[in-house]
């Protein structure tokens, strides 16, 4: 048995770098926690590492990515979480630096949910799972 390397890679800024480039996405916040001020209402994706798994005989870490939509409407949450999903979908086969994405899958598409801690916030939410090779 062998042991994950000393250093995963970190999962939440490669998917904050990689959603950061696409245009639809432009004038929303994409990080791995709210801007400050936030109230819900603003556009963002927020995301974050869910859960996930090291699989050691194949070297691969599996990490669940939520994504948090956010918009001052419905129809603009729902246009964020689109734009999101398909730039994940569109990462097979990306490098960054010693970490290749060599899959990611829809794990739960983007659903409506209602937010607690921000009660005028406009949000949905997907998971995708991210298959990870490190050199």
């Amino acid at each position: 048995m062998t042991s994950p390397p000393n250093t995963f890679p970190d999962v939440e800024a490669i998917v904050v770098e990689l959603l950061s480039d696409r245009p639809e996405l432009a004038d929303a916040t994409v990080d791995e926690t709210p801007p400050p001020g936030f109230d819900g209402t603003q556009k963002a994706v927020i995301v974050s590492r869910r859960g996930g798994a090291w699989i050691d005989d194949l070297h691969l870490d599996l990490p669940l990515i939520e994504l948090e939509c956010y918009g001052p409407d419905k129809p603009t949450a729902h246009l964020l979480a689109n734009a999101a999903r398909a730039e994940c979908l569109k990462a097979r086969g990306t490098r960054y630096g010693p970490t290749a994405i060599t899959d990611v899958v829809e794990e739960d598409g983007p659903r409506w949910l209602p937010e607690y801690l921000y009660p005028a916030a406009n949000r949905y939410l997907c998971v995708m799972r991210f298959s990870m090779r490190t050199d």
